[in-house]
């Protein structure tokens, strides 16, 4: 999975063409630490339809706030450097984030 920062997030997310798949999330966030080896399930069996990324909020805050992350996990489909899709917190589930992928797979 693509590690993003606040230094290569627009250009690897806001100037990427096609589907890029971002993960928000955090060392203190327990949640996210969980969601984690699912999501790089979904990484491996989807990863030709779309690129997949993850930034660690707590490290990028100014980065997560311009993209309206309130809580996390955050997980969002951006299409063309816009972001058209998100789950955030208590509908981060893997079936979910498997339906949300599939979307636009």
């Amino acid at each position: 999975m693509f590690v993003l920062d606040k230094k290569n997030f627009e250009d690897e997310v806001l100037k990427a063409e096609g589907y890029v798949f971002v993960d928000f999330w955090s060392e203190s966030c327990e949640p996210c630490k969980a969601l984690m080896p699912d999501v790089e399930r979904l990484e491996e069996q989807y990863k030709g339809s779309m690129k997949f990324a993850k930034l660690d909020a707590s490290k990028a805050r100014r980065v997560a706030i311009k993209q309206k992350v309130l809580g996390l996990p955050t997980l969002a489909v951006f299409k063309d450097g816009e972001k058209i899709d998100e789950l955030t917190k208590d509908d981060a589930t893997v079936e979910n984030i498997e339906a949300m992928i599939k979307k636009y797979a």
